[in-house]
């Protein structure tokens, strides 16, 4: 897949994926960019700095005082 400099990234995925995602998306009020950009500075995040817990585990919130 040929990667260029400019800050496009351009996909191509089924045509009924497309109509849900953008349905969800609409109905979130996000666009694409947004939802995008959110999504993979939160890969990016988790994979410069791995958590040490499983995501979703939440045995650091059940500890009593």
């Amino acid at each position: 897949m040929a990667r260029g400099r400019s800050g496009r990234i351009v996909v191509e995925v089924d045509a009924d994926l497309k109509r849900r995602l953008y349905a969800v998306l609409s109905v979130r009020e996000l666009t694409l960019k947004d939802w995008f950009t959110a999504q993979a500075r939160e890969l990016l995040a988790e994979h410069e700095q791995p958590s040490l817990l499983p995501k979703g585990d939440r045995r650091d919130q059940e500890r009593k005082p």
